[in-house]
Protein backbone atom coordinates (compact mmCIF):
# COMPACT_ATOMS: atom_id res chain seq x y z
CA UNK A 1 0.00 0.00 0.00
CA UNK A 2 2.58 2.47 1.02
CA UNK A 3 4.67 1.91 -2.67
CA UNK A 4 1.22 2.42 -4.49
CA UNK A 5 0.86 6.16 -2.82
CA UNK A 6 5.08 6.85 -3.11
CA UNK A 7 4.17 5.60 -7.16
CA UNK A 8 0.98 7.81 -7.37
CA UNK A 9 3.05 10.78 -6.17
CA UNK A 10 5.69 10.30 -8.19
CA UNK A 11 3.50 10.32 -11.77
CA UNK A 12 1.63 12.98 -10.74
CA UNK A 13 5.09 15.42 -10.17
CA UNK A 14 6.59 13.59 -13.22
CA UNK A 15 3.56 14.56 -15.36
CA UNK A 16 2.95 17.93 -14.01
CA UNK A 17 7.27 18.94 -14.98
CA UNK A 18 6.26 17.30 -18.25
CA UNK A 19 3.45 19.62 -19.19
CA UNK A 20 5.30 22.52 -17.63
CA UNK A 21 8.10 21.94 -19.75
CA UNK A 22 5.91 21.83 -23.06
CA UNK A 23 3.94 24.76 -22.55
CA UNK A 24 7.56 26.73 -22.02
CA UNK A 25 8.84 25.65 -25.51
CA UNK A 26 5.94 26.86 -27.53
CA UNK A 27 5.11 30.59 -26.15
CA UNK A 28 8.17 31.86 -28.53
CA UNK A 29 6.44 30.46 -31.18
CA UNK A 30 2.58 31.56 -30.31
CA UNK A 31 3.41 35.26 -31.58
CA UNK A 32 5.65 34.28 -34.28
CA UNK A 33 2.40 32.18 -35.47
CA UNK A 34 -0.08 35.08 -35.14
CA UNK A 35 2.07 37.43 -37.21
CA UNK A 36 3.05 35.36 -40.14
CA UNK A 37 -0.87 34.24 -40.16
CA UNK A 38 -1.93 38.15 -40.16
CA UNK A 39 0.96 39.01 -42.97
CA UNK A 40 -0.40 35.84 -45.35
CA UNK A 41 -3.91 36.65 -44.82
CA UNK A 42 -3.04 40.60 -45.91
CA UNK A 43 -0.58 39.33 -48.71
CA UNK A 44 -3.32 37.16 -49.67
CA UNK A 45 -6.29 40.06 -49.70
CA UNK A 46 -4.24 42.38 -51.42
CA UNK A 47 -2.97 39.58 -53.87
CA UNK A 48 -6.87 39.54 -54.86
CA UNK A 49 -7.47 42.82 -54.66
CA UNK A 50 -4.65 43.38 -57.42
CA UNK A 51 -5.00 40.60 -59.49
CA UNK A 52 -1.81 39.38 -58.63
CA UNK A 53 -0.51 35.86 -59.26
CA UNK A 54 -3.23 33.02 -60.42
CA UNK A 55 -5.83 31.83 -58.86
CA UNK A 56 -4.65 27.81 -58.01
CA UNK A 57 -1.41 30.05 -55.80
CA UNK A 58 -4.33 32.09 -54.34
CA UNK A 59 -6.19 28.24 -53.73
CA UNK A 60 -2.94 26.99 -52.15
CA UNK A 61 -2.01 29.74 -49.67
CA UNK A 62 -5.39 30.00 -48.60
CA UNK A 63 -5.41 26.20 -47.32
CA UNK A 64 -2.27 26.34 -45.70
CA UNK A 65 -3.43 29.66 -44.23
CA UNK A 66 -6.89 28.14 -43.47
CA UNK A 67 -4.80 24.95 -42.13
CA UNK A 68 -2.38 27.42 -39.90
CA UNK A 69 -5.74 28.38 -37.80
CA UNK A 70 -6.34 24.98 -36.89
CA UNK A 71 -2.86 24.35 -35.80
CA UNK A 72 -3.14 27.70 -33.70
CA UNK A 73 -6.33 26.18 -31.85
CA UNK A 74 -4.54 23.02 -30.90
CA UNK A 75 -1.34 25.23 -29.85
CA UNK A 76 0.40 23.26 -32.63
CA UNK A 77 2.54 26.57 -32.82
CA UNK A 78 5.60 25.27 -34.94
CA UNK A 79 3.67 24.06 -37.40
CA UNK A 80 1.19 27.03 -37.67
CA UNK A 81 4.35 29.09 -38.25
CA UNK A 82 5.54 26.86 -40.89
CA UNK A 83 2.23 27.02 -42.69
CA UNK A 84 1.83 30.64 -42.30
CA UNK A 85 5.41 31.20 -43.85
CA UNK A 86 4.93 28.40 -46.89
CA UNK A 87 1.57 30.65 -47.64
CA UNK A 88 3.91 33.51 -47.35
CA UNK A 89 6.07 31.95 -49.74
CA UNK A 90 3.76 30.98 -52.49
CA UNK A 91 2.08 34.65 -52.72
CA UNK A 92 5.61 36.60 -53.00
CA UNK A 93 6.76 34.42 -55.98
CA UNK A 94 3.98 36.92 -57.99
CA UNK A 95 4.10 39.87 -55.91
Amino acid sequence: MRMTRYFWLFAVAAASLLAGCMDRADVGLGPACESNLVAAERALSHAKANRIGEAIDWAKAATLIGAARTQQQFSEYQNCYLKAKKAREILRRHG
